[in-house]
């Protein structure tokens, strides 16, 4: 019995070994490349379509909504292609992200929150991805929660931050 319990830990010690090895990587990788997908399809959108950003600029939270109609467009345009090609290759990841999460908070807070005065349940109902209405706030929280872990945990070990780091000792 005892050779059982030896074998049975040795094989949870490699697969946590393993699971160790992918974890330094795969998590930060697939998060950076899904969130890049994400937001370079929405800024080159903007970059090719029209600004309709004066529609809802009014919702936008203080100091976006002081900002020109065409500044808000372009920053959010540039924002969003810049930073997912940040992403895609791991560079300036945390400062990509922090950059990006501002641009989802503005995005759910002028269109995907419901109006403000709003009950608690037509809130809850935003917590969708749909058509029908009450905000559909679901996806930028999700996105908003992606970039948490990145700003945390970094971007993994298939990036140029960690290839910086180490060239410069730092990891």
């Amino acid at each position: 019995m005892d050779s059982l319990k030896y074998a049975v830990l040795a094989w949870d010690e490699r697969l946590r070994g393993l699971f160790a090895r992918i974890g330094s990587f795969a998590p930060g990788l697939l998060l950076r490349l899904i969130l890049a997908v994400e937001f370079m399809e929405a800024g080159l959108q903007k970059l090719h379509g029209d600004n309709w950003f004066g529609d809802i600029h009014s919702d936008f939270p203080f100091p976006f909504n002081v900002l020109p109609v065409g500044l808000s467009w372009f920053i959010a345009t540039w924002a969003e292609i810049i930073g997912a090609a940040l992403l895609v290759v791991g560079l300036g990841t945390r400062y990509a992200a922090a950059m990006l999460m501002v641009v989802t908070f503005v995005a759910a807070y002028a269109v995907h929150f419901p109006p403000p005065g709003a009950g608690l349940a037509e809130f809850w109902q935003g917590y969708a991805v749909s058509n029908q209405g009450f905000g559909n706030y679901k996806l930028p929280l999700l996105f908003f929660i992606m970039f948490l872990a990145l700003l945390g945990n970094g971007p993994g070990k298939l990036s140029l931050d960690h290839w910086i780091a180490r060239r410069n000792g730092l990891a």
